[in-house]
């Protein structure tokens, strides 16, 4: 089957490093569905995992976390799909990824595809629709669908892909006063699009732009990029037994500055529970069946912003490089082989 993975060479892990190669075909294990692929997008998932190199030496390994298509095969203890479904899910880190004409992956983490989106708009979002879901729900506990009281969210990075969902989510589904970050005309305009009450600018103080709306504490902070820059305004803004969730990456993170009001930290990772089997790794396809429920009914709507085809080599290239540059505006998709 066609498929494009990367390799180390004399690069390193450059993007220019993606190649297109002839794979062998998966075959399902007992939880598995067979997928043959429609669309993908690119996450910052991917890029990291390329750039970290983790592939022995001649060995070509393929990326992709985010995929739309329908269900060729089943494992012999499938019991949520069957042959013919259209679906849409994020995969798992840990095994073969997504930018493949055929794909494993295990039916606990994978949701019927939203009957209203075509494939390049499904495509775009189930790794940033898990991760703010279980950010939002689970790390930072906010509780789901209640409309009253009161309490705001600054999500930092509001026009990334995962910002750019997680603004609709607690718009539409909590009580929360929504208060996202973005710099530039097009950044602001979307984010106001997604849903966001109030936009401030991630690159000017954050206390002085929070005071600015008049919202100078807040009691939940989704940090998605920056959380190390962003951390010594954290002790100010953060409201007492606040809670800030986190997915990036910072090198150092020092948060006894936090202690005195009782700040909670936490980390989100959508691919822990795939990764680690865990005991409520079906919660992943019950969420994406519940955000495929609510993008039908006209609750939420996808982050696509561009589309690519077809999928290969040259194009993963180009969007790869495009992520990296970190002015993205919602997801960019890849349909077709």
């Amino acid at each position: 089957m066609k498929a494009v993975g990367f390799r180390t060479g004399a690069d390193g892990a450059a993007h220019t490093n993606l190649v297109d190669f002839e794979a062998e075909t998966p075959s399902p294990g007992p939880h598995d569905l067979i997928v043959r692929v429609k669309a993908v997008s690119v996450n910052p998932a991917d890029v990291k995992v390329r750039q970290r190199g983790q592939v022995e030496e001649g060995q070509t390994r393929i990326l992709g976390y985010d995929a739309s298509g329908i269900v060729e095969a089943v494992g012999a203890e499938v019991t949520l799909f069957a042959v013919g479904d259209e679906v849409f899910y994020a995969g798992d880190i840990t095994r073969p990824g997504t930018n493949a004409e055929l794909h494993a992956v295990d039916e606990r983490i994978v949701g019927h595809k939203p009957k209203s989106l075509d494939w390049a708009q499904a495509a775009a979002l189930p790794l940033t629709a898990i991760t703010a879901w279980e950010l939002l729900f689970t790390r930072l506990g906010v509780p789901y669908g209640r409309k009253t009281g009161g309490g705001s969210l600054l999500v930092i990075n509001g026009a990334g892909g995962v910002g750019s969902i997680l603004i609709q989510i607690a718009r539409r589904l909590t009580g929360l006063t929504v208060i996202a970050t973005a710099s530039r005309p097009e950044t602001i305009k979307w984010v106001r699009d997604m849903g966001a009450h109030h936009v401030i600018d991630h690159h000017e103080p954050l206390d002085e732009e929070l005071s600015r709306i008049g919202i100078p504490e807040v009691e939940y902070v989704a940090s998605l990029t920056g959380s190390d820059r962003q951390l010594p305004f954290f002790p100010k803004i953060v409201a007492p037994q606040g809670h800030i969730a986190m997915i990036d990456d910072p090198e150092h993170f020092d948060i006894v500055a936090l202690k005195r009001k009782s700040i909670a930290v936490s980390w989100e990772l959508m691919f822990t529970r795939p990764m680690f089997a865990t005991a409520d790794m079906i919660e992943q396809h019950r969420l994406l069946q519940e955000v495929s429920r609510l993008v039908d009914e006209g609750l939420l709507r996808s982050t696509l912003t561009d589309m690519v085809s077809p999928i290969n080599a040259a194009n993963l290239r180009a969007v790869h490089a495009a992520v990296e540059s970190g002015r993205g505006i919602g997801k960019t998709v890849l349909a077709g082989f």
